[in-house]
């Protein structure tokens, strides 16, 4: 019984590791169909993402620490990303006399075992160490019940279920680790009231320091917040997979104990530094603002985050989301300012193809451009009134070959100075 056991689990690592990494020839040349609009929801939602994880560097002596961090607890994940949460807490332990952040902030991770924990969340770890395939099969929008038949007779479209996991779904987990740094408005503007008074001395102007010291008390309520975003990606390789469905893997028809153990243990699993960005969110605001100090620092939080991500996405194209068009007369979809939508920005489109064996191919079709005077402005905060009446951005292109349901994909900005 042991050895049948045995067999059948090696059986399923087999097939794991053809699956996640070998695309098979008898695959070439099979039947393919583009996904038209009929092909989708109403809402056209049902794409694969990328998944994210976030974490806030935790200085106990910063200003403010408390309010910044209810903040970033309450904070929402952009739709555009499948949250990947887990039970590990999310601050780390900082303070300002680390010199180099990208060391630190790899060396918690580590401790912490971050990459350990996003693997056994997608694979659905439970209490007694079983994993299984449901998440992989929800994120991959793949039919469930086909999934199971093929994963279970071990076909060649399981396999390639499997590999189009690898490549489209596990591969692409991401790790941000915020570091916040607040500036009071108040001290920026006595610096300005000063190197406005000395000016006006040297010149004899007294009108223009009294004209200065209004301007700046007005603009002295708030903060300026900048925000080093690092970005972390699971690495998620051959070898990766060979080792963990080949020591680790554990399911409810084949539970091993010791590998159960062995994978609370392992450090196998690792994260690999993508880089970083800096954002700076200016929250305006005057000496007739009603919002408390508090109200002030979580929208900053808020704002500089969102300008985080966008500006990562456009520096890093590993990390690059892909966005539905909602319509082609005109052509739009429901992205803008709080994505970091500018002028001159150019996107792919993105036609998918749905392969015979179940998994899906991308393929850059056409490009667009966004239209300058159709930028949505969704910069608002959820209790903020909109600033705009319309909930999407408008581009320019051909749209004769598109369609609602294609993905769009940041390509460049034409303005090379902005």
């Amino acid at each position: 019984m042991l050895a049948k056991a045995k067999q059948n689990s090696m059986h399923l690592y087999l097939l794991c590791i053809i699956s996640l990494f070998s695309i098979s020839t008898s695959v070439n040349g099979q039947e393919k169909k583009v996904l038209r609009k009929q092909d989708f929801s109403e809402e056209i939602k049902d794409y694969k993402r990328s998944s994210l994880l976030l974490f806030m560097l935790e200085n106990q002596k910063a200003e403010h620490i408390d309010a910044i961090k209810s903040t970033f607890l309450q904070q929402k994940i952009p739709k555009k990303f499948n949250p990947h949460t887990t039970n590990l807490p999310p601050f780390i332990v900082s303070d300002s006399t680390i010199k180099d952040k990208t060391k630190h902030i790899s060396e918690q991770l580590k401790e912490l075992g971050v990459a350990r924990q996003i693997v056994a969340k997608w694979f659905n770890r439970n209490s007694k160490g079983v994993f299984n395939l449901d998440l992989v099969k929800q994120r991959g929008l793949y039919n469930a019940s086909d999934f199971d038949v093929q994963i279970a007779k071990q076909t060649l479209r399981g396999s390639a279920m499997l590999e189009d996991a690898g490549k489209h779904l596990i591969g692409n987990t991401f790790i941000i680790v915020n570091d916040y740094k607040y500036t009071n408005k108040e001290n920026v503007a006595k610096t300005v009231k000063l190197v406005a008074k000395v000016g006006s001395l040297l010149k004899g102007k007294g009108g223009e320091t009294a004209l200065t010291d209004n301007l700046a008390d007005t603009f002295g309520k708030g903060y300026f917040i900048q925000t080093t975003s690092y970005l972390f990606r699971l690495k998620w390789d051959q070898k990766a997979a060979n080792y963990f469905f080949g020591t680790l893997w554990v399911d409810e028809n084949n539970y091993d104990k010791e590998r159960v153990t062995d994978f609370d243990k392992t450090d196998f699993f690792t994260l690999e530094y993508v880089g970083q960005q800096n954002a700076l969110a200016d929250v305006f605001s005057t000496k007739y603002t009603k919002k408390t100090e508090e109200e002030l620092i979580s929208r900053a939080t808020i704002k500089a985050s969102n300008s985080a991500i966008s500006k990562l996405e456009r520096k890093f194209e590993v990390f690059r989301t892909k966005t539905p068009l909602i319509s082609i007369e005109p052509i739009a979809a429901k992205i803008g300012t709080k994505e970091g939508l500018k002028k001159g920005d150019r996107f792919e489109v993105l036609e998918q193809i749905l392969l015979e064996d179940g998994t899906i191919e991308y393929k850059s079709v056409a490009e667009i451009t966004v239209d300058k005077n159709n930028i949505w402005d969704n910069s608002y905060l959820p209790e903020e009134v909109p600033k705009s009446d319309s909930a999407h951005s408008i581009f320019k292109g051909n749209a004769k070959k598109l369609y609602p349901g294609m993905l769009i994909r940041f390509k460049k900005n034409l303005n090379i100075f902005k």
